[in-house]
């Protein structure tokens, strides 16, 4: 069964942000399908299994942006 995890980005400002963390994200295992919104910073995981927060906030950081 799949586990829903949603995260607060800050510093995203138009659509090449959005596209960096997506990609980021998703390289992580397990990730199945990533949601960004650009407007609220929201970052919304879907994977296969419970994320480690700090795969996902290590993601972020190497797309260039940081965890609320």
């Amino acid at each position: 069964m799949s586990e829903t995890s949603t995260y607060t980005v800050t510093g995203m400002t138009c659509g090449h942000c959005v596209a960096s963390v997506t990609e980021e994200v998703q390289e992580i295992p397990g990730v199945e399908n990533v949601e960004v919104d650009l407007a609220t910073g929201a970052v919304t995981v879907t994977s296969a299994e419970s994320l480690d927060d700090a795969a996902v906030a290590a993601a972020v950081e190497e797309a260039g942006y940081n965890l609320a």
